[in-house]
């Protein structure tokens, strides 16, 4: 009894820990993110004034912390995934190799490619629009300018148990291995009660487990965006009705 109480004494005290130290990784991919948006308005302007060589400069600088980033939020997630399947055993346990291990699993399955970034994306987007405002980005057509316009980094935008839109979410959570997101206390509930568990998302064949499926510390960061963006094409739509109705007068 005392040592079922000692050992999950131990395992709450690894969790605390494991929250400083996402919350410290948490911070420096802020920080990263603010980094990005400021060099992306720096490019612009040096792109007005055809300083290309500089803006070129800039992006690759923009790549270098983009993997730095990856690096921050599989870190996080490593320290989350540990913390919250470990289990103590009658050997010391070698934490170090738990985290270094989890850590390379997590760059193999999900890795990092600073080119595909959505925040490398939309500094090249910015940068084009200096002096090609609505046409399409070398290799796009058309009707990828909308699409790419508009992008966001989930795979879906509905939790698929509770049904709230992504942006609603005060809880959200994301699964380690499949990336879908959703609403903590909805999964968590759906997971106790579906032994073998798979995501419910139709066609997705990932497997959950509760300690797979955490807030990752750039889930919050991507969600508020989407506010951010959901809010901006209001907007838009605001203004394009009031110019078509002004057409019509």
């Amino acid at each position: 009894m005392a040592s079922a109480s000692s050992s999950g004494g131990v395992a709450g005290r690894l969790r605390n820990a494991s929250l400083v130290l996402v919350g410290d990784n948490d911070s420096t991919i802020s920080d990263i993110r603010k980094a990005v948006t400021l060099m992306k308005n720096i490019a612009v302007q040096l792109e007005k004034d055809n300083q290309t060589e500089k803006v070129k400069d800039l992006e690759n600088s923009v790549a270098e912390l983009l993997d730095l980033y990856g690096d921050c939020a599989h870190r996080s997630s490593a320290i989350q995934s540990v913390a919250n399947g470990y289990q103590p055993g009658e050997q010391l346990t070698d934490f170090k190799k738990l985290l270094d291990d989890e850590f390379t699993k997590l760059k193999a399955t999900t890795p990092s490619v600073p080119e595909n970034h959505h925040l490398m994306r939309q500094f090249r987007e910015a940068v084009w629009n200096v002096h090609h405002a609505g046409e399409p980005m070398p290799g796009e057509d058309e009707e990828d300018i909308v699409m790419t316009s508009t992008q966001c980094p989930f795979l879906n935008v509905k939790c698929p148990v509770s049904g709230k839109p992504l942006t609603e979410l005060t809880d959200p959570v994301r699964s380690i291995d499949c990336k879908h997101v959703y609403d903590k206390a909805s999964i968590m509930h759906y997971i106790a009660t579906n032994p073998n568990a798979k995501c419910p998302i139709a066609g997705c064949r990932g497997k959950l487990k509760s300690n797979k499926v955490v807030c990752d510390p750039m889930l919050k960061f991507e969600i508020e965006e989407l506010r951010t963006m959901n809010k901006q094409s209001n907007r838009d739509e605001v203004i394009e009705d009031f110019t078509n109705a002004d057409d019509e007068d």
